[in-house]
């Protein structure tokens, strides 16, 4: 599961950090301590968040080394529903919901689950998930 700084986090939120501080301070949000003793909030409490307010802006965090597809949007994955062969993911970037159906191994292949990070990519009526490095 993927663990995001309060930064990261609020960045994906579209909210400041001293807004998602207080959201934690008032039990809306729940945060854990990393190994290094900071604050960090689970991907997946970030995705149900993000299910609950539809935010404005959601940055880009990471490069992707090549692209074909010129419509990239970066953003949280909400909801997966996977059956032997195919699966459909949702992912929410800002305002945005995309859905993509993809076959169950790549999803696995991806590691995407509620609260992993990913990256619409639309071309045509094509909806294309890729997932950024670290």
């Amino acid at each position: 599961m993927s663990q995001l700084r309060i930064s990261e986090a609020a960045s994906y939120l579209g909210v400041s950090d001293d807004t998602l501080r207080r959201w934690i301070e008032a039990g809306r949000v729940q945060a854990t301590s990393d190994a290094s003793g900071r604050q960090v909030v689970e991907g997946a409490e970030v995705a149900r968040i993000l299910r609950e307010t539809s935010p404005t802006v959601v940055a880009e965090k990471a490069p992707i080394v090549g692209r074909s597809a010129r419509n990239r949007f970066a953003g949280i994955v909400t909801r997966v529903v996977k059956d032997t062969v195919m699966a459909q993911v949702e992912i929410q970037a800002g305002p945005h919901r995309f859905v993509s159906l993809l076959s169950t191994e790549a999803v696995e292949e991806l590691g995407l689950e509620p609260g992993a990070l990913a990256i619409a990519t639309v071309k045509a009526t094509n909806v294309g998930v890729e997932v950024p490095g670290a």
